[in-house]
């Protein structure tokens, strides 16, 4: 079997999905709000939980929307400019843009909003169980961390039941980047030390 390079195409689809993913709207929302920098309390970071940390559940719900959305723009718009093998490069460009925004010093979100916005564009059914799943286990144990990490294997075993493999593998890879993301959280769940919803710092 021959080996080749992907098309160019593929190549502006990641760019596309990179580009859309870096757009850092906790940083920028909070900025235009007259909060701190973000990067200055909790955990440093730009995501919905650190922003929820200002006490600000307004501005933590549009950085959610904000982070999301912009995966699943990314995805759908490089299917409706590429073509359906401008997919999987946009969700895989859009992630990597919120984890290592080149604004940014290469320093940005944990990817979880991000995650579940390329997965609704590329797999609804499996962006449900995302849902369900994270809804579930941050209401029993109020640990956003332990949720979105539970919630993405689910996810991907069920994207690899629901749908064509290529999509279940390529968010088999976003899962792993994810966990890698949240290297700190594991430790910290693992000593009892990781901080719950809700509560500042």
């Amino acid at each position: 079997m021959s080996w080749s390079l992907p098309p160019l195409s593929s190549y502006a689809a990641l760019l596309l999905g990179y580009a859309l993913g870096s757009i850092p709207f906790g940083l920028i929302l909070t900025r235009v709000a007259g909060t701190q920098d973000i990067r200055t309390i909790g955990s440093g970071n730009i995501g919905a939980t650190n922003v929820l940390r200002t006490g600000r559940k307004g501005l933590a719900a549009a950085t959610l929307v904000g982070d999301m959305l912009k995966g699943t723009v990314a995805v759908l718009l490089a299917g409706w400019l590429i073509g359906e093998n401008g997919l999987l490069p946009a969700a895989l460009g859009a992630f990597l843009g919120h984890i290592f925004p080149v604004w940014l010093g290469f320093k940005g979100g944990k990817g979880v909003a991000t995650f579940l916005g390329v997965t609704l564009a590329l797999a609804w059914q499996a962006a449900l169980v995302f849902a369900a799943a994270w809804l579930t286990v941050a209401f029993v144990t109020r640990y956003s961390s332990l949720a979105a990490l539970v919630a993405s294997v689910l996810t991907t075993l069920a994207a690899f039941a629901l749908v064509p493999p290529p999509t279940g593998l390529l968010l088999a890879i976003l899962t792993a980047l994810l966990w890698f993301m949240h290297r700190a959280n594991i430790g910290r769940l693992l000593a009892g030390t990781e901080g719950k919803i809700g509560k500042k710092g």
